[in-house]
């Protein structure tokens, strides 16, 4: 085989190889088209803001733009399956991939496709917190207020959650079983549908990754009680955990990274992971990562792969320990 060293526009620099699988192209030409970036949520998400912060900097590091696709639907299933089924040509890539539907929804439910064996791991961009928000108009201050009323309450307690069986979900379920609160979550299509549906009073609380609710935060709409790390969360010190206020819960957060076709070529990955770093290093995207609240936790593909494995596993133990429903 004969070897190329390829150094992109923006001085991105890969060794490829020009004998690659028939049809596919050769690294040293890609990519020739613009990527999808498929997000398997709805539009004004957590997941799809993130993604939509890599592709406004995607041009200044790749020859073609990075193009956000938005598949919602079948529980976050049915836009892993588009990727899962498109050609391994690194031209269509998952965004939100290590998300729930990955960790959490494999412990609970048959899905069509395996979520390691299925996906070639590109990169992680970032981790982030689960809170749980309230009304701002409840006279609930803190988390204990709040559970304490819960409690009084003749009926179910239900939360909004972005979808059935993702971090999220498993997060309030775990909150709720562990404080003794009589009640469920109820899955939307996306993070932005759940804080609708709680400021039309359709549900009690909600839970939700803070940018999504942020906009809602900082109008006086909403406010935070927790936040579901086991330590405090560096980007909002100021959020009281689960744990300190009484509810012994921690998970990991929601990890968003990006994903390929299996197959894809190993030499098409090495130059994805290279620019998602270099796009994760901007410091434009720093800056609109501090404006949604997001730390920036770039990753490369084993120590991503690593981090998937570990939440798999203790969200496998979560639901066992806690004989959680997420069907």
């Amino acid at each position: 085989m004969k070897a190329l060293l390829r150094t992109s526009a923006k001085g991105v620099v890969a060794v490829v190889t020009m004998l690659l699988l028939p049809g596919l192209p050769a690294a040293a030409d890609y990519p020739t088209k613009p990527i999808n970036l498929i997000v398997p949520y709805a539009a004004g998400g957590a997941t799809d803001v993130v993604a939509r912060a890599l592709a406004k900097v995607a041009p200044k590091h790749i020859p073609q733009p990075l193009i956000v696709v938005n598949q919602p639907g079948g529980a976050a299933i049915t836009g892993r399956v588009a990727v899962v089924k498109a050609p391994p040509d690194g031209y269509t890539l998952l965004f939100g991939y290590g998300s729930g539907e990955d960790l959490v929804t494999p412990h609970t439910r048959a899905i069509p496709y395996d979520q390691f064996k299925d996906f070639a791991p590109v990169a992680q961009v970032t981790v982030v917190s689960i809170i749980l928000v309230v009304p701002a108009s409840h006279p609930a201050r803190n988390l204990k207020e709040w559970v304490a009323w819960a409690k009084t309450q003749n009926r179910p307690i239900n939360g909004a959650v972005s979808t059935r069986g993702a971090s999220v979900d498993i997060t309030m379920q775990s909150f709720m079983k562990v404080a003794g609160i009589n009640g469920t979550t109820i899955p939307f299509r996306g993070g932005a549908e759940a804080v609708t549906a709680l400021l039309g009073g359709n549900t009690d609380f909600s839970g939700q990754v803070y940018s999504e609710a942020l906009p809602h935060i900082k109008a006086g709409r909403l406010k935070v009680l927790a936040v579901g790390t086991r330590e405090r969360d560096p980007v909002i010190p100021d959020i009281p955990t689960f744990i300190e206020e009484g509810v012994n819960v921690w998970t990991f957060g929601a990890i968003r990274g990006i994903g390929a076709p299996k197959d894809t070529p190993g030499p098409l990955i090495d130059y994805l992971e290279a620019s998602v770093k270099t796009m994760t290093e901007d410091p434009e995207f720093h800056q609109i990562m501090k404006d949604i609240v997001h730390p920036v936790l770039y990753r490369d593909r084993k120590v991503f792969l690593k981090n998937m494995q570990d939440g798999f596993a203790m969200y496998g133990k979560l639901i066992k320990e806690l004989n959680l429903k997420l069907e």
